[in-house]
């Protein structure tokens, strides 16, 4: 394991790899040891980067004006955030380049997110780096980042051989055996099409099989606007040609790759979720129609990237050459307008 010295600094990367975030919590280590293992297969640098932000408290008296931390004690205890984080990667055969960076923490991640491969963070964490991604800027990073971004539940820690991560006495469950396939959830949008490219891509090079999911949720009396009864089996009838379809498109640019289509009923998030526990990853699109992808960075997101059992990737919207010939392999929805 290559270990450079920790820098404090805003630079750019000195090459494409991927970046994750620690604070010290169970949450960030779980993220660190995913993405180490990720840089090692991919034979990429991995960025271990912690930041803090010095906070500024008004005095008591109104003559006084400002009193500042002082930034030396904030620094020096990111430091040793970042000293403890690198002892955890012994025996992982990767080029470790440890940052201290300055800044609000979302900020510091999307900054970084234009030269990275791929960005990893923990679902959770202190509150300070992590922690807050999830919480008041949890649409921030997935939904803007110019890379994908990789969410690790700290449940996850049980498949990397350290299952006392997160572990609350009396209350866990035995985790669910975990089967050789990627899982994409698709909804018929443009997003969800790159995510499926994405997760065979993933699928190709982990040396394993792809399963593309369709969710249709129950009809129930949120959807009283709905002017007509709807035939469910026309639309999974309708449905199931548009998978099979999707399926031979994958194929066409992923041969090698084991591809099997599922229609299921359910709320889409459920499905999702329940999919991420026996799932290698699990991967989605940041935008969609409403179903998978659409309800990213809104309520089926949080509910995924809060609650998923499993690594969640999370895909970009950005253009591929290879979605100009998806009309060649059979229906597609129209354009959502």
């Amino acid at each position: 394991m290559g270990r450079g010295h920790a820098e404090e600094s805003s630079q750019g990367l000195e090459q494409h790899g991927i970046v994750v975030g620690v604070d010290g919590s169970d949450q960030s280590t779980c993220a660190l040891l995913w993405a180490a293992r990720e840089a090692e297969r991919r034979k990429a640098p991995l960025y271990v980067v912690t930041a803090y932000t010095v906070p500024v408290f008004a005095a008591s008296s109104m003559d006084a004006g400002y009193a500042t931390v002082d930034d030396e004690v904030i620094r020096e205890s990111a430091q040793t955030v970042l000293n403890d984080a690198v002892t955890h990667l012994e025996g992982i055969a990767v080029d470790v380049h440890p940052r201290i960076e300055t800044g609000d923490a979302a900020g510091v991640l999307l900054d970084l997110s234009e030269e990275a491969e791929l960005m990893v963070v923990g679902s959770r964490g202190r509150g300070g780096f992590v922690g807050r991604l999830l919480g008041s800027v949890s649409s921030a990073l997935p939904a803007h980042a110019k890379c994908p971004t990789a969410v690790i539940p700290v449940c996850t820690g049980a498949r990397l051989g350290h299952p006392e991560l997160g572990r609350k006495p009396g209350k866990d469950k035995p985790a669910a055996a975990v089967e050789p396939i990627v899982v994409v959830g698709v909804d018929g949008s443009e997003q969800a099409r790159m995510a499926s490219l994405a997760a065979a891509e993933e699928a190709r090079s982990r040396g394993l099989s792809l399963r593309v999911i369709c969710s249709v949720a129950p009809f129930n009396g949120s959807l009283a606007w709905v002017p007509a009864p709807v035939d469910r089996e026309a639309l999974h009838a309708d449905l199931a040609v548009q998978l099979a379809a999707g399926r031979d498109w994958l194929k066409s640019h992923y041969p090698d790759v084991d591809i099997r289509v599922d229609l299921m009923d359910g709320p889409p998030a459920e499905v999702l979720i329940e999919a991420s526990a026996t799932s290698e990853l699990l991967v989605v699109g940041t935008r969609g129609r409403g179903g998978f992808a659409g309800m990213l960075m809104g309520s089926t997101s949080q509910g995924v990237l809060h609650h998923a059992r499993g690594p969640v990737l999370v895909v970009p919207d950005r253009p591929d050459p290879r979605l100009e010939d998806r009309s060649s392999f059979g229906p597609m929805i129209a354009p959502a307008r």
